[in-house]
């Protein structure tokens, strides 16, 4: 990979279903200033289509996908990003469990074309799996580079986690800081949040923000990460 291409800050972000403190969760949004945000727990429910717009608002940005048809999984982009066609994925329902999904978006900026896509995976270790290789599928289908955020509810020696990542490049791993823990604000742990890009992509900078502020957030650790696009 060279250090040439269109540069691109992306936020991955499950924002607990806005549950914890709205204004800063808002603060920090702002303060990291993306391109773009893939969030997990978004409005999905009774007037969704508002909720979300209100989300996207107090950001800065705007909705591109999801919601309700992507059961909470939203992706958001500042006015320097085109979206140029969206999609929406459900995955099956196990009877008894909560209905998960993904959501996907064609966008261009600067010159560079990728595909912008979320998703949230079940708590349930048996169910992962199959939710994993659904969204996989769109992923490896896709010709336009991938950027795609997730909460896999599992670590990177979980199956579903090796599913996804396989043929992509954790944005961790290449930043070397795959010890930062995204899970829970109240006792890190865990780093089930990830970003992966296709290999084409540069990964320049890597962090999970840790700070009073998004402690107070979220029950997630937002990830965020400065990449390079290919062009042509």
């Amino acid at each position: 990979m060279t250090d040439t291409g269109v540069p691109l800050r992306v936020l991955s972000y499950n924002v607990h279903s806005q549950r914890d403190d709205t204004a800063a969760l808002a603060e920090v949004v702002r303060e990291a200033a993306p391109d773009v945000v893939i969030v997990q727990e978004g409005p999905r429910r009774f007037r969704w289509r508002q909720k979300g717009a209100a989300l996207a608002e107090s950001f800065g940005m705007v909705v591109a996908a999801g919601g309700l048809p992507s059961l909470g999984n939203v992706l958001l982009t500042s006015l320097r990003v085109r979206v140029v066609d969206t999609r929406c994925q459900r995955f099956p329902l196990t009877p008894g469990r909560h209905m998960r999904g993904a959501a996907y978006a064609h966008c261009r900026v600067g010159g560079a074309e990728f595909l912008l896509a979320g998703s949230h995976l079940s708590t349930d270790p048996t169910e992962r799996p199959a939710q994993a290789s659904a969204f996989k599928r769109e992923l490896a289908a896709a010709t336009l580079p991938v950027v795609a955020g997730a909460d896999l509810n599992e670590g990177p020696d979980g199956p579903a986690w090796r599913t996804v990542a396989e043929g992509l490049t954790d944005t961790a791993v290449a930043a070397d800081r795959a010890d930062r823990h995204t899970y829970s604000c109240a006792d890190p742990r865990r780093r089930i949040d990830a970003l992966f890009v296709d290999p084409r992509i540069t990964v320049v900078n890597y962090d999970v923000v840790d700070t009073p502020r998004t402690r107070r957030a979220s029950d997630h650790f937002p990830v965020l990460v400065d990449l390079l696009l290919p062009t042509g």
